[in-house]
C-alpha cells in the first residue's frame, strides 16, 4: 500500500501529539518494531518534547505539526492530539499522502468527519482509528457471525458501556496515571464541543458496534446527565437505523475506580441474538433453532488494551494482509451519533443524523 518506503524498508512514522495516553501506549509499541523507522514527533514544550524525543528514539522533534510534514519524509502519521485538533490534522498527513491512525473521536464535526473519509479514498490512504476493542478476537468472532447471517436480519440492539473517568471528566485527574511520563490533559476531556464522555468514550463502543453490523443511523432522541462543570457524563439514546432498525444506547463515566470497563453489546435478529459483554467475558449466539455457540474469552481478555491497532496500523501501511477494524467509516458513524446526541439532548427533541 506504501509505495515509498525508506532504503531500509521501515516504516517512517511521524506522530503528532505525545500526551499521556500516546506515550504510554503507541510509542512503546512503534519503538518495539524493527520495521519502523521514528522520524518525528510533535508536542507543545521544548523541554518536554526532548524528553519524549530522546526516550523513545524520534530523529527530529517539532512543536509545530507542518514542520513536520514540510521538512521530514513520511509513510504514515499517527495523530494522539486533543480531540478537536484531530481532523486538521488528520486532514494535513492526507495531503502529505500518509497513511493516518487518527485517535477517536477520528473528528468533532459530521461535516469534518465526512471530509476526511473523502479525502483518504481520494489520495488512496488508509485511516485507522483505534477502537480497542475491535481488533479482539471475540469481536472479530462476533462480526462474523453477524456477516454469516447467523442471527438474521438486525431487528433491534442494545448497547452500554461504562468506564471510571468521572474525575477526569469533571476537571480533574485520573486516577492511577500519577507515575506516567505526563498526566491527561483536563481541557481534552472538558473543552466544550469536544470534551465529555460521548466524545471521549462512547465513541469506543459505537466503533466496536459499527464494526460488527456496518448499520446506517438515521435518529437520535438523547438525554445527557452533566457534570458540575457542564461535560455529559451519562448518555441515554434512543437511535433508529436503516431498515427500521431500532436501538438503546447508554453510556456512563461513574464507574468507581478500578473497575473493569463495561461494555455490552445485544444483537436481536430474526433468527437468533448474539451477545458480546467485555466486563464478563462472554460471547454467545442463541438462535430460534436451536444451534447454539459460544466463542472463548480467556480471562483477562476483556480489558481494555490498545496494542493490536497499532501493530495492524503498522502492518496495513506495510502492504501485509490484515483487517483494518477501525475504518473511516465506523468512525464516522460514531461521529454522527455522538454529534445527534449532544445536538438532541439540547433541542429536547429527536434529530435525523447528518
Amino acid at each position: 500500500m506504501t509505495e515509498h518506503l525508506s532504503q531500509s524498508d521501515k516504516l517512517r512514522v511521524g506522530v503528532i501529539g505525545a500526551g499521556s495516553w500516546c506515550v504510554a501506549n503507541h510509542l512503546p509499541i512503534l519503538k518495539s518494531r524493527r520495521d519502523v523507522e521514528l522520524v518525528g514527533i510533535v508536542r507543545p514544550g521544548k523541554d518536554e518534547l526532548e524528553k519524549v524525543r530522546s526516550t523513545f528514539g524520534f530523529a527530529r522533534g517539532f512543536e509545530d505539526y507542518r514542520e513536520l510534514l514540510s521538512e521530514c519524509e513520511l509513510d504514515a502519521v499517527i495523530i494522539a492530539s486533543p480531540h478537536f485538533l484531530h481532523a486538521e490534522h488528520a486532514s494535513a498527513a492526507l495531503e502529505k499522502g500518509c497513511h493516518v491512525m487518527v485517535e477517536k473521536p477520528m473528528a468533532t464535526t459530521v461535516e469534518d468527519a465526512k471530509a476526511l473519509k473523502a479525502l483518504a479514498e481520494k489520495v488512496g490512504k488508509e485511516i485507522l482509528v483505534p477502537y480497542g476493542w475491535s481488533f479482539q478476537p471475540y469481536f472479530k468472532a462476533a462480526r462474523r457471525m453477524v456477516e454469516s447471517g447467523k442471527i438474521g436480519r438486525i431487528r433491534h440492539l442494545v448497547a452500554q458501556m461504562a468506564t471510571p473517568i468521572e474525575d477526569l471528566m469533571s476537571g480533574g485527574h485520573l486516577q492511577g496515571t500519577e507515575d506516567e511520563m505526563f498526566q491527561p490533559e483536563s481541557a481534552t476531556w472538558t473543552t466544550a464541543g469536544s470534551g465529555g464522555y460521548g466524545w471521549g468514550q462512547l465513541v469506543h463502543m459505537l466503533g466496536g458496534l459499527f464494526y460488527l453490523t456496518d448499520l446506517e443511523p438515521k435518529t437520535v432522541y438523547a438525554l445527557t446527565g452533566k457534570s458540575e462543570i457542564g461535560t455529559d457524563i451519562h448518555n441515554a439514546l434512543a437511535v433508529t437505523f436503516e431498515n427500521g432498525v431500532t436501538g438503546s444506547l447508554s453510556g456512563s463515566a461513574s464507574l468507581p475506580p478500578g473497575s473493569p470497563f463495561q461494555v455490552d453489546i445485544r444483537l436481536f435478529g430474526t433468527d437468533g441474538v448474539l451477545l458480546l459483554d467485555v466486563e464478563r467475558e462472554r460471547l454467545w449466539l442463541r438462535r430460534t433453532d436451536g444451534s447454539d455457540e459460544d466463542f472463548p474469552i480467556d480471562p483477562g481478555q476483556g480489558a481494555y488494551t490498545c496494542v493490536e491497532p497499532v501493530h495492524a496500523f503498522v502492518d496495513l501501511c506495510l502492504g501485509k494482509a490484515v483487517e483494518n477494524c477501525g475504518t473511516a467509516l465506523s468512525g464516522l458513524r460514531s461521529v454522527q451519533v455522538v454529534a445527534a446526541m449532544l445536538k438532541s439532548s439540547e433541542a429536547h427533541s429527536a434529530v435525523e443524523v447528518e
